[in-house]
């Protein structure tokens, strides 16, 4: 793996697991192009929103990067204008803005999701602002690369 790709930032969908499993092989398959991200938990981890144009080492569940990915795209909006395309285009299999919205209210109303934004009580409504976020694969990477460090 070239020291360039060392160098970039990981780009982590859900939490290490069977999500983050499903998410990284939608990506790879490139039935995912789109993510979206509560605007609050960018706040509280103190991350700065993607830029159209970033490059970013997505990471598997085991922290190994598996590709490089660009974002192409970044809307903050609230959760209410999130349409059809943006939901389909997530890769996870919803046909409906309703399916997609109620996976991820799952995931959003998590206790992990919640222990982040430090509000045990937190839902999302219509008005809750997200970060819908396109991108696209640049590179694979060989399987197998060293977890990241630190």
């Amino acid at each position: 793996m070239s020291e360039a790709v060392e160098q970039l930032p990981p780009y982590e969908l859900a939490f290490p697991g069977t999500l983050r499993d499903r998410l990284v092989a939608a990506v790879l398959s490139g039935a995912k192009t789109a993510t979206t991200g509560l605007l609050a938990a960018y706040e509280a981890e103190g991350e700065a929103l993607p830029e159209v144009g970033d490059r970013a080492a997505l990471l598997d569940s085991q922290g190994r990067r598996v590709a490089v990915v660009e974002t192409t795209a970044v809307r903050v909006l609230p959760l209410r204008e999130v349409d059809v395309r943006h939901a389909v285009d997530e890769g996870e299999g919803h046909e409906s803005v309703a399916a997609w919205r109620e996976g991820h209210e799952a995931f959003w109303h998590s206790a992990a999701v919640r222990e982040i934004l430090g509000d045990p009580g937190f839902t999302v409504d219509d008005d809750t602002l997200v970060v819908a976020e396109r991108f696209r694969v640049v590179e694979r990477l060989p399987a197998g690369g060293p977890p990241r460090s630190g």
